[in-house]
Formats: C-alpha cells, sequence, structure tokens
C-alpha cells in the first residue's frame, strides 16, 4: 500500500527495519536539543504530514530501547493518526526516570504501526451472551483466582 507523505524534516521516511517489522521509526524534527525533566512531558515534532487511507489509521508507540534504557515512553499510547488527519505527526513523550532525558535532533522516538480498522455499529440488547469467563474482570484469566 502506498501512503502520500510530506516530510519538511531532515530525517529520513520511516521504514520498515527488517521483512517482518510492524512498525517504522519516527525521528525527532528538532533545530536543538529538548531536555525532559523526570516526571515532564513534552511533544515532539516529526515533520511528517500523511493522508493515511479510509479504513486506516496510524498509531504511535512507544520505542522499548527509550523506555527500558531510559524510562522515556509515548504518552496516550497509542496515539491515534486517523485517516482524515492532515496536520504534523507529533509524538508525546515522558520522562518516567528519575533522571532528565535529552532529545537529540534526528533521534528515534516513537515507532508507527498503519493498521486496518472497522467502524462499528451498535445493536442494542436486552442480554448478551453466555461465556466461560463471563463477568470475570482484570486479572480473571490468569494463574491467580479471581476475587470480588
Amino acid at each position: 500500500m502506498k501512503i502520500p507523505i510530506i516530510n519538511r524534516s531532515a530525517n529520513p521516511l520511516p521504514l520498515y527495519k527488517t521483512k517482518s517489522s510492524a512498525g517504522m521509526d519516527l525521528h525527532a524534527d528538532l533545530k536543538e536539543p529538548i531536555t525532559i525533566n523526570p516526571l515532564e512531558r513534552t511533544t515532539i515534532p516529526t515533520g511528517l504530514f500523511m493522508a493515511l487511507p479510509d479504513g486506516y489509521d496510524a498509531q504511535v508507540r512507544p520505542r522499548s530501547g527509550l523506555a527500558a534504557k531510559h524510562g522515556v515512553t509515548v504518552l496516550n499510547t497509542p496515539g491515534t493518526i486517523d485517516a482524515d488527519y492532515r496536520g504534523e505527526i507529533k509524538v508525546i513523550l515522558v520522562n518516567l526516570s528519575q533522571n532528565p532525558f535529552t532529545v537529540q535532533p534526528g533521534d528515534r522516538i516513537a515507532q508507527m504501526v498503519v493498521a486496518s480498522h472497522v467502524q462499528a455499529s451498535w445493536e442494542p440488547v436486552a442480554q448478551l451472551s453466555e461465556t466461560e469467563r463471563g463477568e470475570g474482570g482484570f486479572g480473571s484469566t490468569g494463574g491467580v483466582a479471581h476475587q470480588k
């Protein structure tokens, strides 16, 4: 699938690093470094604008390396880019570590996954079909017995 894209940054277009990759890296489009202090968040521009086809969205997700090594992740995860959005793709980063983190121009800051979706319609009913799980909530399918 080809997606129209405008790249106003000096960074390369997002690309898949391996044959089986689901996500493509997004890079920071910055003129100078930005430091994110502990428990602060900031929005980082990418310089990318795109036109997704109807029935698709792009999901902005954290990079596991940033999260594991530096405690930096994406807020509103996954961030959803709708097919009718034409503005710049930006990434909300938060620093959950105890140390300041500096984002350098061109750094890989997140990954983007393009996915298809459907729009559902609701069918009001009086009751739902029975399942083995039933109304079991958080943790009800794991090894620990569900407690009410």
